[in-house]
Order: structure tokens, then sequence, then C-alpha cells
């Protein structure tokens, strides 16, 4: 459901990160750049969700957050996308009318508590990611000025 909904739910996210004013920063990539960005994650999730090992999605986030910080995209701003485009897959869940039995709102809580988790452990590979790219940068910085 999700990957077949990418697009979809990719241009939602485009729309709400060139308006929203916690994301200044993407306001100035161009809509393919965001597309890219956010198509991945939905096209990629069903397989992190159930295929994928910890290692897979901590390499691919740590590299996104090492991407993002050498982009100079502030972390807020990247934390802040990582959750809009979370909170639209929730919505289009939601909206999709998915839920005709218990079961079926069984199944989509469990969805939900496997998203959260996923998002929160890609959130803190992330920060990781762009905390080890931005801290030998900054250190780099002072020891020049110090020079």
């Amino acid at each position: 459901m999700i990957e077949d909904n990418a697009e979809q739910l990719t241009r939602a996210v485009i729309d709400e990160l060139e308006k929203n004013p916690r994301t200044p920063a993407y306001h100035k990539l161009t809509r393919e750049e965001i597309r890219h960005r956010v198509y991945d994650v939905y096209h990629n999730l069903g397989n992190w969700l159930g295929h994928e090992t910890e290692e897979v999605l901590e390499s691919f986030y740590t590299r996104l957050g090492r991407e993002r910080s050498a982009d100079n995209i502030p972390l807020s701003e990247v934390i802040c996308a990582l959750t809009i485009t979370k909170n639209r897959l929730f919505e289009y869940a939601r909206s999709a009318g998915m839920v005709d039995s218990v079961v079926d709102l069984y199944e989509q809580q469990e969805l939900r508590l496997l998203v959260s988790s996923f998002f929160d452990r890609a959130i803190f590979y992330t920060a990781r990611g762009y905390e080890r790219e931005s801290i030998p940068a900054r250190e780099a910085s002072q020891l020049a000025a110090k020079i």
C-alpha cells in the first residue's frame, strides 16, 4: 500500500515542506530535490519495516544526516521533515478508509507502531550522522581560528 502510493504521499510532503515555516531551508530546494529525498523513504519503507536489517537502516539514515549537514540544512529542519513524512503517512492511512473491521483496526494500529518505531530510529541515525559530519567540520574551524 505505501509503496504503491509513494508518489502521492511524496507530493503531499513536498507541498508541506515548501510552505512550512519550520522548514525554511527546504524552501530553497527544488521540488525535484525534495521529491527524490522523500520518495526514497516511502518507496523503500515496506522493505525497511519487514526485511532490512538494522545495519541497512543505520547506514542509510547516517548517510542522510551527513548529507543534510553538508547541505547546511539545520538539524531541527531535517527532523521536522522526517516527522512531516511520518505524519503524512498516518494521515493517508486514516483517510484511505482501510478500517472495515476490528481486525483491520488492529492491523492499522500495528502498522502505526512499526512505522513510529522506524521513524524514531531513522531520526536517531540521521541526527548521529549529522553530528558526525558537523563536529569534525566545527573542530577544524575552531582549530583554524586558533592558528
